[in-house]
């Protein structure tokens, strides 16, 4: 006789709310992990979409994601004449917010040059930049279809083409437009302020003549490392290769959300842990008086434990079961990208099955020690 499915069957209404109670706050967990995951893939994603081998940067910076950098737009065609270097391109990154239907879209523009390294590389719906101005290739999650027409700056953009899981490590969907018009993007200046400019004979304020990073991708046998010391030969240029990037990104630009992300996640595992202790705890202390009357009838200490050790199990099992469910089916309507992965949650439900037998041990402890004569008091 199982004692622990029939003390459940005997009060499962409350089994079953109290499960799932336990199952919002997995899903909470399994949240914060599935945004960690989505931090760091979102950070990553958009250095390795160039598939560069090599970023030519302004020298004395860390590159285009942690600092500003710029060099000269001319520096591509000498970085892509050293032995080694297959093709290169010149790239720019700018963070712009453009209203469309009665709302402000915040994007990461990226400027590429057609025909090079640095533009989308895989095309969900529609299709790529074909001509030299006023075309744009956005990220699904900006909300903008194929067809839509969106004014950055001055000039309205007509969508071509949609790619996925293209974001920066803020969150924000990434688009592609050709480098010129990203150039004069980031150079333009609003009417009244282009006039007073040229009333003054200044002209525009900085030059569209520079590029935030050149990218290269080397020739199958090349060292990077060599490529990369050659190119800081020229004082007014720095190189990073490509794990130097990533490096950059995770240890620099989202340590810090990284590790809050992760403190708050240890604090909801530790939450998690108390709470199944105290409910283990409060459904031992009620059948203190059912347990008492086992003993009385010479049930071994096993079958006690057995009972305990198991509804802790089973309550443990479904909250993770019905969080699991709830966060996979709400997770795509997240502002941010929420990314798990199966190990996650493998790892998740065998840290709760730990929790569980752990906290168990308040409700087996109490069990243990009740005296057999209560069973036949008042």
């Amino acid at each position: 006789m199982n004692l622990a499915y029939r003390d459940v069957r005997h009060n499962l209404f409350r089994f079953v709310l109290t499960c799932l109670g336990l199952s919002l706050l997995m899903a909470v967990v399994l949240a914060m992990i599935g945004i960690y995951n989505g931090l760091v893939a979102d950070a990553l994603n958009i250095v390795k979409a160039p598939q560069a081998d090599l970023w030519i940067v302004e020298s004395g910076t860390q590159g285009p994601f942690a600092e500003a950098s710029k060099i000269p737009d001319g520096t591509r065609d000498a970085v892509v004449r050293l032995h080694g270097v297959a093709e290169a391109g010149s790239i720019s990154y700018q963070t712009v917010e453009a209203p469309f239907r009665g709302e402000t879209l915040r994007l990461y523009v990226i400027g590429y040059e057609p025909g090079h390294p640095g533009g989308p590389e895989a095309i969900s719906a529609g299709r790529g930049i074909s001509q030299s101005h006023f075309e744009i290739v956005a990220d699904a999650k900006s909300g903008l279809s194929v067809g839509d027409v969106i004014r950055l700056g001055r000039d309205p953009f007509t969508v071509v083409g949609l790619v996925e899981d293209t974001m920066n490590s803020a969150g924000d969907p990434a688009a592609f437009i050709t480098l010129r018009d990203a150039q004069v993007l980031q150079t333009q200046l609003a009417p009244s302020a282009q006039r007073v400019q040229e009333a003054r004979g200044a002209g525009l304020l900085e030059s569209q003549d520079s590029v935030a990073a050149v990218i290269a991708r080397l020739a199958p046998n090349a060292d990077p490392h060599a490529v990369a010391q050659t190119v800081r030969q020229w004082k007014h240029l720095g190189a990073l290769t490509q794990a130097d990037q990533e490096s950059i990104l995770l240890m620099s630009v989202v340590d810090r959300a990284k590790r809050q992300i992760g403190l708050f996640l240890g604090i909801l595992l530790s939450v998690s842990a108390v709470v199944i202790a105290l409910i283990i705890y409060t459904m031992t202390m009620e059948k203190l008086k059912q347990i008492a009357t086992l003993k009385l009838i010479g049930a071994p200490d096993r079958t006690i434990v057995g009972l305990i050790v198991q509804q802790s199990i089973a309550l443990g099992a479904v909250g993770w079961s019905f969080g699991l469910i709830l966060i996979l089916l709400v997770k795509d309507y997240f502002p941010r990208r929420v990314v798990l992965e199966p190990i996650n949650a493998a790892a998740l439900a065998g840290i709760i099955l730990l929790v569980c037998i752990v906290a168990s041990g308040l409700g087996v402890r109490a069990a243990l020690k009740v005296d057999p004569a209560t069973a036949i008091g008042g």
